[in-house]
């Protein structure tokens, strides 16, 4: 399939560099604007009603349809706030940290196809990318954390390291198992990968998604995935009632509605991560055209996920969430690597 860089660059009236760079600046444009839609949706709104379903309340419901305006005056309240900057804060990192959260999670939608043509660029290391691009936000945490001059976020951007740390490499480790399936670790040839049909129940076509192959390494990407964003029973960096709000604490305006902003397109780029290595991508019933729309349907889903955790289980003690980390996870991801090494091996043998 096209990038969509070089669709658009087909129908610029001129070539060369410039129509390469107008291209690839518009295809960015284009997919940073669809994804920040998405958290607008996402934030104020959905994780308000999502919520308040949960516990059996009303939420906005006052300020246009279906309380959808909330959006636009919750941007204009968090904007028009003061910036207060905290004193002894180390400026030049305490400016920076809010600036990568958001930055890391859409840098690593690049290599993301989201189906329908939209699929910004496609190299041979996608995978590797993808979660080279998010570990960026890990960086921008310790500085929050740092720069601060505040004892809790201090806590905060360390619990944030040792989560990713504890966490993150069973989320690679169980990703690596299904390069094993594929050989690669291009995104597009991930998705293809499991466009075959693994059998038919009743007629009915089941795909060959690797959620499906493999549910054991599912499970382990899902709950990896969830502590990765930092969502219950997770959420130790932030922790409201034991530090506050973690490496956040001393931010307030467009700082905090950039780290805000930030950690639900985690949520989304790990759900899209997700949808690729598992569930076909943007693959689903009906035409090729519909991808953009089940792609879709599959990060929300991972979205809605993660708020049905957050309003559903409780939060793990610090002890509880590295011992899961570092003597759970890491050690199932690694007997699922072997496991599958050795069913691959044997496959190829047949």
């Amino acid at each position: 399939m096209t990038p969509l860089p070089d669709a658009i660059a087909n129908l610029l009236p001129f070539g060369g560099l410039a129509a390469d760079v107008l291209a690839a600046l518009l295809g960015a444009f284009l997919i940073a604007n669809f994804l920040l839609i998405n958290t607008a949706f996402a934030g104020p709104w959905a994780k308000r009603k999502i919520t308040a379903a949960f516990t059996d309340r009303i939420a906005v419901n006052r300020i246009g349809p279906f309380g959808l305006f909330v959006i636009v005056a919750d941007a204009v309240r968090l904007l028009s706030k003061e910036l207060i900057v905290p004193e002894g804060a180390d400026r030049p990192a305490w400016d920076l940290g809010p600036l990568l959260i958001p930055f890391s999670a859409l840098l690593g939608f690049a290599v993301i196809p989201m189906g329908s043509g939209i699929h910004l660029a496609d190299p041979e290391t996608g995978l590797a990318f993808a979660f080279a691009a998010s570990s960026i936000a890990s960086l921008g945490l310790i500085m929050m954390g740092y720069a601060s001059n505040n004892k809790y976020s201090l806590l905060g951007g360390l619990r944030a390291v040792a989560s990713n740390i504890a966490y993150e490499i069973p989320l690679i480790v169980t990703g690596v198992s299904v390069v094993l399936f594929t050989g690669t670790l291009q995104m597009s040839e991930i998705v293809a990968a499991q466009e075959a049909t693994l059998f038919s129940v009743a007629g009915i076509a089941i795909p060959q998604w690797f959620a499906f192959v493999n549910p054991f390494a599912f499970a382990l990407f899902v709950v990896a995935n969830v502590a990765e964003v930092g969502r219950n029973p997770f959420d130790i960096p932030e922790a409201p009632t034991e530090i506050v709000a973690g490496y956040q604490t001393e931010y307030s305006s467009v700082y905090f509605v950039l780290i805000y902003l930030g950690e639900f397109i985690h949520i989304f780029l790990g759900g899209a991560i997700a949808a690729t290595l598992f569930l076909g991508g943007p693959a689903g019933p009906g035409p090729a055209a519909l991808g953009i729309v089940w792609f879709t349907a599959k990060i929300w889903a991972f979205f809605l996920l993660t708020q049905w955790l957050r309003s559903a289980v409780p939060r793990l003690r610090v002890d509880q969430f590295i011992e899961i980390g570092w003597k759970g996870m890491l050690v199932l991801s690694f007997a699922n690597l072997v496991l599958t090494a050795v069913i691959v091996g044997v496959l190829t043998t047949l």
